[in-house]
């Protein structure tokens, strides 16, 4: 399966007997799904299409999905309610004889709420109900390209991540054979640490020594966190190959990827070591941050 973004924008555009509508699409980074749709009156029915279908393609993400619907030939009419027309001029009749006022005017009579009213063609249910169809096919026209828009970008993201994943390991490989790590480098820094605590005391406790010399030569080796990365960069590759909604399971690794290298940071004991750490570490939240994107 391919990769997807959760980002992407497409348009459809479409004409039924008198209407002519666009579909908008515009998908956001999310953690899960969801749709939402912004709809002219009378065409509220294609909302459950739309979300039917939706849901059918896209696993996470944010989607925004506008339709514009204008009608041909549909000029509205305007009428004077005579009732509410009638009712004005009656009051105004009856407050004119208590002040001294102007005589109302015609724009502002047509002005006062209700006075107006403006009527919208009615319209063939016919005409409506293919207009309705017509606009759910576009949505799917629309959600297609959507979709792939979506691939293409999780095809690049795919291509990032599988370099990041690659420089992961180059950056392992180099802490492994840091000269931090070998033994003889190891036994130095663990004599220098030892004489360090028996200068601090005067009395010499040789079960004290040999637990602190157990403490620092365990907290100087890293095997355990390279071999754990060397495991995590093994399980991203599947998952970048397997392809599908991924993007969950490899924000789960990046986090695992930042604990060890930032153990590792905290266990050199040697600056060569330390700065391959850190530059795993900036590589480390380099992929996390590509991660972010992907379903």
């Amino acid at each position: 399966m391919a990769l997807s973004s959760m980002t992407g924008f497409a348009r459809s555009h479409g004409a039924s007997g008198p209407y002519t509508f666009e579909w908008e699409l515009k998908s956001v980074n999310a953690k899960g799904f969801d749709l939402r749709v912004r709809l002219p009156q009378g065409f509220d029915e294609v909302e459950a299409h739309a979300k039917k279908r939706a849901g059918e393609l896209l696993s996470r993400g944010t989607v925004y999905a506008n339709l514009n619907v204008k009608r041909a030939n549909a000029a509205a009419t305007v009428r004077v309610n005579e009732d509410v027309l009638n009712a004005v001029l009656k009051a105004a009749a009856l407050i004119s004889g208590r002040v001294d006022a102007v005589a109302p005017s015609i724009d502002g009579l047509l002005a006062i709420k209700g006075v107006v009213e403006v009527a919208e063609p009615e319209g063939d249910e016919e005409e409506d109900k293919a207009a309705r169809a017509a606009v759910a096919e576009a949505f799917d026209k629309a959600l297609a390209d959507l979709v792939e828009m979506r691939k293409r970008e999780g095809t690049s993201l795919g291509q990032i991540l599988t370099q990041r994943v690659d420089e992961i390991e180059l950056l392992a490989k180099k802490a492994e054979g840091s000269p931090g790590r070998k033994p003889e480098a190891i036994k130095a820094k663990l004599a220098e640490q030892i004489a360090a605590l028996l200068d601090t005391s005067d009395r010499f406790d040789a079960d004290r020594l040999m637990q602190e010399a157990i403490l620092i030569a365990t907290r100087a080796d890293i095997r355990e966190e390279l071999d754990r990365i060397a495991s995590h960069v093994a399980q991203a590759r599947e998952l970048i190959g397997k392809g599908g909604p991924i993007g969950r399971k490899l924000d789960f690794l990046a986090q695992e990827f930042h604990r060890e290298v930032n153990t590792c940071c905290s266990k050199s004991n040697d600056i060569e070591l330390t700065n391959t750490g850190l530059a795993m570490k900036n590589v480390v939240e380099q992929f996390r941050e590509q991660v972010q994107n992907l379903e």
